[in-house]
Formats: structure tokens, sequence, C-alpha cells
């Protein structure tokens, strides 16, 4: 596979590039990172062939949607797709501290959580004016689901439905001003929850379909049936399927870690490196439109291209999949 191979959802309009690169390093996540820096990994990006392109208001306090903005925008328009998000109001703060919510030196633009019809289409017009460009391709509702709001979910979720907020989804689709419309977040439950209210078109998904989790292969086939694009992130398991110890933000347990050894076993003997097969896993999966990327810098922006780009073979996959590692049902048809 290439990082510049094209796949299109199925119902609108909308091609992406087989990775795309995330932006939330571009809003200083767990620590500064320069313009320069960012302008690094967006221009390697570009020169790799990537052009689909992911932001939200909420990295960095908008500072990501800034940044990417004065990239993209040296840019034809047609020759990319940019997605940004909604579901947080930014509201300018002077209390903003040095660091929040693992952003440092966020700017002075405090988040608050509001899905409803008006959050919904100013959080929009704010967007555009901050990235710069008049119709972004996709708009993502952002961290909505029981995992994030805990016992505030069915408030939020209300301000969705009947406050509104997938209505307006469903207004600025249809005036033209987004071309697809969907969901950003880490569980996969909320995602058939919103299938069954509204015909989202696609689906950003956090960590829940790699190498090491693979819970949410029922949501993906699904999509795969009624033609709704996955685009996957996260696809390092919080940087565990890449090097350290972590697991969704946290030590990871002894289970994950005695994964972690199989597929390091299993990549030694077949001569590939895992944070390639990472990479490669989840676009085996039909419903899967894109592998998005996060990167802070030109070299690793660089490192992810020529992982993604390494040849595996299918019996790497079968020997996952003999030790129970990778879900029996999981497809690794085509794999090469």
């Amino acid at each position: 596979m290439k990082v510049s191979d094209k796949r299109k959802l199925r119902n609108r309009d909308v091609s992406f590039t087989l990775m795309g690169l995330g932006c939330a390093q571009m809003g200083n996540l767990y620590r500064l990172t320069s313009y320069q820096e960012s302008l690094g990994a967006f221009e390697a990006a570009w020169n790799a062939g990537i052009r689909y392109f992911d932001t939200a208001p909420f990295y960095g306090y908008t500072r990501s949607e800034r940044r990417l903005g004065t990239m993209v925008t040296d840019q034809k328009r047609d020759d990319y797709v940019l997605s940004t998000k909604v579901g947080r109001i930014m509201v300018p703060d002077a209390t903003v501290g040095p660091e929040e919510d693992a952003y440092v030196e966020p700017l002075p633009f405090r988040p608050t959580y509001d899905y409803s019809y008006d959050a919904v289409m100013r959080s929009f017009e704010a967007s555009r004016q901050r990235i710069g460009i008049f119709a972004p391709d996709i708009l993502y509702v952002h961290d909505i689901g029981r995992a994030t709001h805990g016992d505030r979910h069915q408030h939020y979720w209300d301000q969705l439905t009947t406050g509104g907020g997938f209505r307006a989804l469903g207004e600025l689709r249809a005036g033209g001003l987004v071309k697809a419309v969907g969901l950003g977040v880490n569980e996969w439950q909320v995602v058939a929850q919103a299938m069954d209210e509204f015909d989202i078109d696609v689906t950003m998904l956090a960590g829940r379909y790699t190498l090491l989790e693979q819970e949410s292969l029922p949501l993906l086939d699904r999509c795969q049936r009624e033609g709704v694009g996955i685009v996957i992130a996260g696809a390092f398991n919080s940087g565990l399927l890449a090097g350290n110890r972590k697991f969704n933000y946290a030590d990871a347990p002894a289970e994950i870690l005695a994964r972690v050894d199989e597929i390091e076993a299993a990549c030694k003997a077949e001569g590939v490196s895992m944070q390639a097969a990472a990479l490669a896993f989840p676009a085996l999966h039909p419903a899967v439109v894109t592998i998005v990327s996060g990167a802070r810098n030109a070299e690793q922006m660089n490192a992810n291209v020529s992982w993604f780009g390494q040849d595996i073979p299918a019996s790497f996959w079968s020997r996952l999949k003999d030790r129970g590692v990778i879900a029996a049902d999981a497809p690794i048809e085509g794999a090469v």
C-alpha cells in the first residue's frame, strides 16, 4: 500500500489518501511544538502525497486550526481534503493556564461542551474563519459518548438529537458547506447509536480497531454494509505499538503487554516492523478509508510514511490470527 492511494466514501463525493495527517500535535499536545516543526510535518506529508488533514477547535484551544489553515491555504483548494469538528464552543478566557487537557501553552479559549443546533452552527462558523476556507470537506461531532461524559452523556446526547445538533449537520451537508458528516470519537458503541438516529457518512474512530483491540469489528462490518466510511486514528494505541509501554494513555496491563509480546515475536519471525504492522492492519478492513497518523515534525512524518510503505507478507497476518491476536473474523484477505 502507498500513502497516496485513494479510497472514496461510498455515498459522498469525498476521496481520501490512504494515510492522513492528524494535527493535534500542531496544538502543542504534550509539549511545545514550534510552528516550523509543524510546518515540517505538513510539508513532509504533502511531499509524500498525503492529501487528507484533520484538525479540531479543541487541539491547542484553537492553535491547531490556525496553524493548519495557514499551511493548507497555500495549496489549491481542490487538491486536499480537510476535516474539523464540533461539540465544544471555544470561549475567550484569560484564566487558561500554561497546560490544559495535555496541551502546553494553549491559546486563551476555554472549551465548553455544547452539541445543540446553535452551538454546532457557531462552532462551524468559527472554524471556517480560523482555518480560512469556505467549506471544510468533513465535519465530525467530537468526543460524544458515555466514556467521555459519564452521567452527563444523556444530557449531551439529547442536545444532538432533540436539541438539533444532528439537524444542523444535515443542513450544512444539504447546503453544500460540508460534503460529509459523522463522529470523531474514542468509543465505538456511540457510533452505532448515532447510526440509529441519523445518516452519518463517516466516523473517525481512535484506538478501537487496532492490532491490540478489535471489539469494534461488528461496527465496522455494519459500516461496510451501510456505506459508512471509517477513518482510523490511534493505530499505535497511545504509542504501545510504537515502542512505549502505555495503553489508552496509562500503564499497559499485563494481558495487553502479553499480546504485544506475541506481536513482537511474529514481527521478528516474519521480518516485519511492529509500527508498519500497526499502520497496515486497520486498512485491511473494507470499511476503512484512511489511517490518520499524528506527527510532530518532518522526521516523525517521514518515519510514518516509511512504515506504511513496507511490504507485509500474508503469512504474518495468518500467524497472528492463529495465535488469537487478531480476531478470527477480522479480514486479512488481500494482505500483501
